[in-house]
């Protein structure tokens, strides 16, 4: 039956798998996160390392991804990356302590960093170049499903099961995703996959792991008592050095020279980056402070995946026509009045003052995801799809680390300093004030970071992406190769 189907559609369906777990996996922390401070009496600095460390380590592996499909094959790097991140779940669910759980999750973030982006290479080699939209409409199933569900389903576990489940939940999912993997994909490889580029790995990882604990400290113990920040910057700086030395880098960084490329990246940082640090913020304003369940508050943030459902079908349908830039330039200003609009909610307002702002998130996110993905592989050809789709990755796992990093420290900051300003004899409707004013404090940043991408967006030329044949309609021709992947062999080597 399988052998029936077009290659490239097995190929997607392979790729659903690992990518709705991934997100899933997301979504349903961001629920359960005020369950588990409870738990392992934590607070929000603590807690965020459950998504900082994920993302920290998704970061470092990320870059090694292309070079690891091309030395080892796709397939069975596929395969590798979603037994790695099944076990990890499992050891997740099984953890004793905090730090237990943290370890695992960064275990996590080694399977995670390697199955999207050489997932991502897969499905657009498998997908001739008049139908990238089409693939990148594939991307959007997981990515709209699993946050309509994730929420929901996290929340009842927690307030009905255990939290122990959002980890355990996700182990089925893995197992039908390596046996489905395992029997409907064959094996590509590079011919020359090249040396393996050390001085990169070190120096890449390194920088980032002290740029995000430089942040956390800089905001907990003031900027000029932390260097970890400094000594990051630099080895990003050593780092971009390297990589532009080589023939062969690990992330190739020459990429970014290509306009329409290096605009889309830009544009990543402040849609990852706005998106993850409001969906953390919103569940810990739920659930502490408006007295909200799991399950409620899982209930209410899943507006932002209905908002997404709500207008994907339009976006796909659009992007031909309208082109990316206004696209771009309409889904970040949604972005930005929904953030915008949770500055009004606070002591006694209803629910409804968030479930619409993140309705309006997510068909925001909508118009930004569809033509940013599409329109950032425009101009780049076949063979350096598996180098580029790295780039991206990175670029949006640092920006959504990096985002959580932010307002998490933000936000315990700006706590402690309105609460602490206010003095032991303050009445308790006053200190509630305070509390959602830190909570203003950090939604008034993530709308900034969207305005800063629209205005980005605006240096986007749909002249650029027509380039494209995502933009004009398929050939006779081209359909009928439309099953045909590319030939193994023929990428080179990242």
């Amino acid at each position: 039956m399988l052998s029936k189907l077009p290659y490239k559609w097995l190929v997607a369906t392979a790729f659903v798998f690992g990518l709705f777990m991934e997100i899933l996996d997301m979504t349903v922390l961001n629920t359960a996160l005020p369950a588990l401070g409870r738990h392992f009496e934590a607070g929000t600095g603590t807690l965020q390392w459950l998504l900082t460390g994920y993302m920290v380590s998704m970061a470092v592996f990320i870059p090694v991804s292309g070079w690891v499909s091309d030395r080892f094959g796709s397939k069975r790097t596929f395969l590798f990356a979603l037994a790695v991140f099944t076990a990890a779940s499992a050891w997740g669910g099984a953890a004793g302590s905090l730090g237990e759980l943290i370890a695992a999750r960064v275990v996590q973030g080694v399977g995670g960093g390697l199955l999207t982006p050489v997932g991502t290479a897969m499905l657009f080699r498998a997908f001739p170049p008049d139908e990238r939209a089409r693939a990148s409409a594939v991307l959007s199933i997981p990515t709209t499903v699993a946050p309509a569900f994730g929420p929901v389903l996290g929340g009842w576990m927690v307030d009905n099961v255990s939290w122990r489940w959002i980890f355990f939940l996700k182990v089925p999912i893995g197992v039908l995703g390596l046996v489905f993997t395992a029997v409907a994909l064959r094996e590509e490889r590079a011919d020359h996959p090249g040396r393996f580029d050390v001085a990169g790995f070190l120096t890449g990882g390194a920088a980032l792991a002290l740029l995000l604990y430089g942040l956390d400290g800089g905001a907990r113990e003031g900027w000029g008592e932390v260097t970890a920040l400094g000594v990051g910057l630099a080895l990003a700086a050593a780092f971009a050095a390297i990589e532009l030395a080589r023939a062969e880098p690990m992330i190739d960084l020459r990429l970014l020279k290509d306009r329409l490329f290096r605009t889309g990246n830009m544009l990543m940082l402040p849609a990852s980056g706005a998106l993850m640090g409001a969906l953390f913020v919103v569940p810990l304003l739920l659930q502490y402070h408006m007295g909200v369940d799991a399950t409620g508050s899982g209930l209410v943030t899943m507006f932002q995946a209905l908002g997404m459902v709500a207008l994907l079908p339009l976006a796909g349908r659009l992007y031909p026509t309208v082109g990316p830039r206004r696209m771009l330039v309409s889904g970040f200003a949604l972005i930005a009045v929904s953030q915008a609009a949770l500055l009004l909610v606070g002591p006694g307002t209803g629910l409804w003052a968030v479930r619409l702002p993140l309705f309006a998130m997510g068909a925001g996110m909508a118009l930004t995801v569809v033509s940013l993905q599409a329109a950032t592989f425009a101009t780049i050809a076949p063979s350096a799809i598996a180098r580029a789709s790295s780039v991206l990755s990175t670029t949006r796992q640092v920006a959504a680390a990096v985002g959580v990093a932010v307002v998490a420290t933000l936000l315990a900051s700006r706590t402690d300093s309105r609460v602490g300003a206010l003095g032991p004899g303050a009445e308790a409707a006053v200190r509630q004030e305070a509390l959602f004013a830190a909570y203003h404090d950090v939604f008034l940043l993530t709308a900034a970071v969207a305005v800063l991408g629209l205005l980005i967006a605006l240096r986007v030329r749909d002249a650029d992406a027509d380039a494209d044949a995502d933009m004009r309609p398929a050939p006779a021709a081209d359909a009928a190769d439309a099953g045909q992947p590319e030939a193994a062999g023929s990428e080179r080597p990242a």
